[in-house]
């Protein structure tokens, strides 16, 4: 990618250099990807999930996890890891991600991290139960004029002591 993006939008939304104004445009345009990416991941549309990662994509869940690699098994990775914590419970699941950070890399990738927090909903209690916090990192690629994920590597919060 020929677009440099660093620092935050809050600083590029000052900066009225034609540079700055492409630097907005890109961390827009994440923002955007991730908007959309997160949905996929709330409403456990796992095969749409997948499809947002590169072919050869690699979701490690967490440093104590094996990797999923590919998007058959990042789905079947998703789906899975649901089950295990909520067997047949009706749930609604939010991620909520703030402080997103992007910089482009040598290869014209880019680096994204992020910090995020899941918060669950039953039917039966309004209020909502705060799920895990974690820091993500991720590199994303254009494919196919597309954003997807090349790799994820998610680091729970109570694990990075």
């Amino acid at each position: 990618m020929t677009i440099h993006a660093t620092g935050t939008a809050a600083a590029t939304a000052l900066d009225t250099t034609p540079v700055a104004g492409l630097e907005a445009l890109l961390y827009a345009r994440v923002q955007q990807f991730y908007a959309h990416q997160t949905a996929l991941l709330d409403e456990l549309r796992a095969q749409e999930f997948a499809a947002t990662f590169t072919e050869d994509g690699v979701l490690t869940p967490a440093p104590i996890a094996s990797a999923a690699r590919g998007r058959a098994a990042i789905a079947a990775a998703l789906v899975a890891a649901h089950e295990r914590r909520f067997g047949t419970e009706q749930v609604r699941r939010r991620h909520w991600q703030d402080a997103l950070r992007v910089q482009e890399l040598p290869d014209g990738s880019l680096r994204a991290s992020y910090c995020t927090l899941v918060t669950v909903v039953r039917p039966w209690h309004p209020v909502p139960a705060l799920g895990p916090s974690a820091a993500v990192e991720d590199v994303l690629v254009l494919d196919g004029g597309e954003l997807r994920v090349r790799e994820r590597r998610i680091t729970p919060d109570h694990l990075a002591f």
